[in-house]
């Protein structure tokens, strides 16, 4: 359910208040960026979400959700350079639903 403009998602404050604390929170990061997604805040989603694979590099899920976010935002050549290294990263955590996922992202951009 989209929040009015007027009315902060309490979630959405909650995890950032949690990076103010902690800003190496790689799940905080990725949380917020799911939580931005789902009220269509895509752009800073990316931000977000491109935070938490800075953090923890290893993070194949937090990939695919920076993909899908830039992907909304017609950054198609950022959203190609993620895809590679999260398909990269899943492969090596032996990650097969998001592997799968990028994989199928891959081909409606080929």
């Amino acid at each position: 359910m989209l929040q009015s403009p007027s009315m902060p998602n309490p979630r959405i404050e909650a995890l950032k208040k949690l990076l103010q604390i902690d800003p190496n929170d790689e799940v905080a990061y990725f949380g917020l960026g799911k939580a931005l997604i789902d009220e269509g805040e895509y752009a800073e989603a990316a931000g977000y979400l491109e935070q938490c694979v800075t953090v923890k590099p290893s993070y194949s899920a937090a990939y695919l959700a920076l993909v899908e976010a830039l992907l909304k935002i017609d950054q198609k050549d950022r959203a190609t350079q993620f895809l590679e290294q999260g398909h990269a990263v899943s492969l090596k955590n032996g990650d097969m639903q998001v592997t799968k996922k990028l994989e199928a992202i891959r081909q409606t951009l080929s």
